[in-house]
């Protein structure tokens, strides 16, 4: 799991049907210092979180299949958004 800032959304009108109907969030992650940690990922995304919010994400793509019910090449999603 690695703590990002939700920097945009995504929208397509062509996708990989597993990503039809779900909300997808463009996550910039974020080192122990703060500072960005690579380039911005695409994260699934059933908490809500919005534009500036922190995310708390993870690469788990086993863990997306269980939380949307399906096989996907997906690989990021919002896991929780931290206090403070």
């Amino acid at each position: 799991m690695q703590l990002g800032r939700v920097i945009g959304s995504a929208t397509s009108t062509i996708k990989h049907p597993t990503f039809r109907g779900e909300r997808l969030l463009v996550v910039q992650l974020e080192g122990a210092d703060g500072r960005d940690d690579g380039d911005p990922v695409l994260a699934f995304d059933r908490m809500g979180a919005g534009r500036g919010d922190r995310v708390i994400v993870t690469n788990d793509g086993k863990a997306l299949q269980e939380m949307i019910g399906r096989d996907t090449p997906g690989r990021w999603s919002v896991m929780g958004l931290p206090d403070g």
